[in-house]
């Protein structure tokens, strides 16, 4: 099954306040994935004190390594 993805945009555009988009799976909520100015950070269901955070630089080279390349 499809995850479930909602975006709670906030009204000013990136900086001190995030983008917070909630992940779903089979209706049930998997974390957050928070994307500021400096950095993007996940936060796995019912542990927000364990965010896992990666720089720009960072989530630029996991996908260029990791990621699979698809056309359009």
């Amino acid at each position: 099954m499809a995850h479930d993805v909602s975006v709670q945009i906030p009204k000013l555009s990136v900086g001190s306040s995030d983008f917070q988009i909630t992940i779903k799976k089979n209706g049930m909520k998997i974390g957050e994935l928070l994307i500021s100015k400096g950095n993007i950070e996940w936060r796995p269901k019912g542990n927000s004190r364990k965010k896992k955070r990666l720089t720009w630089s960072e989530f630029e080279y996991m996908f260029e390594e990791y990621a699979t390349t698809v056309k359009h």
